[in-house]
């Protein structure tokens, strides 16, 4: 996924589907200067994961 379509899922008041590697991910954050964003796994938000934005997936 590109930097500036996960932006735009961020700025969206759509629920959108993204996965990274196969599970459902809900992207908190993006950080342009690295090209990784913050996820959680849906249904669990305690943990949150560094992940380079090419892992993600509109699904």
């Amino acid at each position: 996924m590109k930097i500036n379509r996960v932006k735009e899922i961020l700025a969206s008041k759509e629920e959108i589907s993204v996965h990274y590697h196969g599970v459902p991910v809900w992207i908190e954050n993006v950080d342009d200067a690295s090209g990784k964003a913050f996820v959680s796994q849906r249904g669990n938000h305690d943990e949150r994961r560094l992940v380079a934005i090419e892992g993600l997936k509109e699904e």
